[in-house]
């Protein structure tokens, strides 16, 4: 439940009388971005897999990701209603679909960027194809692939308050309560603490990112 009536109307004083909402609601956003971005990671990852073997796939399958991207997020988010309900699903699905282009393309990019020579030896060693994959090319094109998960999770993160919409929990809710009560300090909070949990899952893969390359 919100807590309006305190008598301070400050900020610090909002958010001292709604800490435990804010903790809850702050779980459910880091909840749906962490969901979404997993399933997007392993879609995102074998799509650019697949588009580096067949270059004939990729314009296709970028450009609908490219496509996806231009539709507005209330709108998406309001398409997919019909099929999944009000509530977690929806907003998880959506926010997948706005995953995709960074990860997908970066993979590609990271993938096919690889000088041809290393692969040559690695045939020439006897390596498969599926060794080659996993020991040569995923290694090597690993910063660019964390590059576009990075960019995905910092970008999701925003959109996924609008996942409130859908009754999909999340920061959301203060900002959308906010401004249907015309309470400042409510859109304050939740703006504050999608920005600070952007911040901290973009250092956490940036962490994970050194740690993988050490």
């Amino acid at each position: 439940m919100f807590i309006y009536g305190v008598s301070d109307n400050s900020l610090i004083a909002y958010m001292a009388a709604n800490s435990d909402k804010i903790l809850q609601l702050s779980l459910e956003h880091c909840l749906l971005v962490v969901v979404a971005v997993l399933i997007a990671i392993a879609i995102g990852i074998a799509l650019g897999i697949l588009i580096s073997y067949y270059d004939v796939l990729a314009p296709a399958i970028l450009y609908v990701c490219q496509i996806i991207m231009t539709i507005p997020s209330l709108a998406l988010f309001g398409l997919f209603l019909p099929l999944f309900g009000i509530g977690f699903k929806t907003g998880v699905f959506t926010l997948i679909l706005y995953c995709l282009l960074p990860v997908v393309r970066n993979t590609y990019v990271g993938i096919t960027e690889i000088d041809p020579a290393i692969i040559e030896a690695a045939h020439g060693m006897g390596m498969n194809e599926a060794s080659i994959m996993s020991k040569i090319k995923l290694p090597l094109a690993w910063p660019i692939i964390m590059a576009g998960i990075r960019t995905a999770v910092v970008m999701v993160v925003g959109i996924a308050a609008i996942a409130s919409v859908v009754g999909a929990g999340g920061l959301g809710v203060f900002i959308f309560r906010g401004i249907s009560q015309w309470n400042i300090n409510a859109v304050l909070v939740g703006a504050i603490f999608v920005s600070l949990l952007a911040i901290i899952l973009d250092q956490i893969l940036k962490w994970v990112e050194y740690r993988s390359q050490v």
